[in-house]
């Protein structure tokens, strides 16, 4: 039962995530470019905000419950007599979930507190290369995150 729980934590957590940085980068971000930049800016700096507190959420909770899941599997195994080896498909989520939790820092801590400091000053040209690092870094997160769903699905093997 809590394995289920915990599954249903991950995916949930995932979705958010990955379903939050397709909805900013490939329909928010197009909509907003005709605005003037103050106030594109403003309401970008706003949103992003609100998602990476949801993102912080979302991306602890999918570590965690991965890392336990993973862990109460190896332990399983053990205690039956066998021996873990982890799956590649297991491997790779594991890999690129990390990477994608140490990118999202890395954007939540650095570049949106660029932007943050940028549109507090009204820099709207320090602001905009800061929300366009951050929309790179995002891009690359979103790619991560599309092919851990696909290894997921594809359920790839060594």
């Amino acid at each position: 039962m809590i394995y289920a729980i915990l599954k249903t934590i991950h995916v949930l957590s995932i979705i958010v995530w990955v379903g939050g940085m397709a909805f900013a980068h490939l329909f928010l971000r197009p909509a907003v470019a005709q605005l003037e930049p103050a106030v594109r800016l403003r309401l970008m700096h706003d949103v992003l905000g609100r998602f990476f507190k949801a993102v912080l959420v979302a991306s602890l909770l999918a570590l965690a419950s991965g890392l336990w899941m993973l862990g109460r599997v190896a332990k399983q195994v053990v205690q039956s007599g066998g021996s873990f080896d982890m799956p590649l498909a297991w491997t790779v989520m594991t890999v690129l979930g990390v990477a994608m939790v140490a990118i999202f820092m890395h954007i939540r801590f650095a570049l949106y507190k660029r932007l943050g400091r940028a549109v507090a000053a009204s820099e709207w040209g320090a602001a905009g290369a800061a929300l366009a690092q951050t929309r790179k870094w995002v891009l690359v997160n979103l790619c991560l995150g599309v092919l851990v769903v696909v290894v997921t699905l594809m359920r790839w093997s060594a």
